[in-house]
């Protein structure tokens, strides 16, 4: 604990990042606050902006600053491919492998009875509505590859095939238990090149 209390809520409110811990906080707090006052406030702005501006695309959940993304309102993106994935940090990560040139779906998580996700928060409505009305003809799934992953994947499968769009998974060059924002761009670059059909 320090001399002053609103250094210690700084110290605080830093330790809700992931990965960061009381000293790794302290650290950042006095940095920020003895050498970088400008990059400070540059942070604090750029937080409120954030908190106020984004908000989930309309028509894949992914972040978003107006009703559309820019990847779903880019007209150049192939709207016939459809990749699935759990989370916006996913989206992140595969458009850095630069590999990928169609559209999304966020799921935002799982299904996870234990953690209370089920269908109803994975937005399926959503999802079904595009792949009977928008001319998809492939769904990627790119789940994480894990049994809650996996079973997420099935479930999409099957609605995929009551409007009969073909569906592939990613090929397992991504680490069994792994997720998509931790992987290398070569590897998910790989990965999407050598998907393959989805089976039961």
């Amino acid at each position: 604990m320090s001399s002053s209390p609103t250094l210690d809520q700084l110290i605080a409110a830093l330790t809700c990042l992931p990965g960061v811990g009381q000293k790794s906080a302290q650290r950042m707090a006095l940095y920020l606050i003895e050498r970088d006052q400008v990059g400070a406030k540059r942070i604090a702005e750029a937080m409120l902006s954030a908190l106020d501006k984004v908000r989930h695309c309309d028509r894949c959940r992914n972040f978003a600053d107006s009703n559309l993304c820019d990847i779903c309102s880019n007209g150049k993106r192939t709207s016939t491919m459809l990749c699935i994935v759990e989370a916006p940090a996913d989206v992140l990560a595969i458009e850095a492998s630069g590999a990928y040139k169609g559209l999304y779906f966020v799921l935002l998580g799982r299904l996870s009875p234990l953690d209370g996700i089920g269908p109803d928060q994975l937005g399926l409505e959503i999802l079904e509505n595009r792949l009977q009305n928008e001319g998809v003809e492939e769904v990627i799934l790119a789940t994480s590859a894990t049994v809650e992953g996996d079973i997420t994947a099935q479930l999409i499968a099957d609605i995929a095939r009551k409007f009969d769009v073909n569906t592939s998974r990613l090929a397992r060059g991504i680490p069994l238990g792994g997720e998509l924002e931790f992987v290398d761009g070569g590897t998910l670059s790989q990965a999407l090149a050598g998907r393959h059909q989805f089976d039961r």
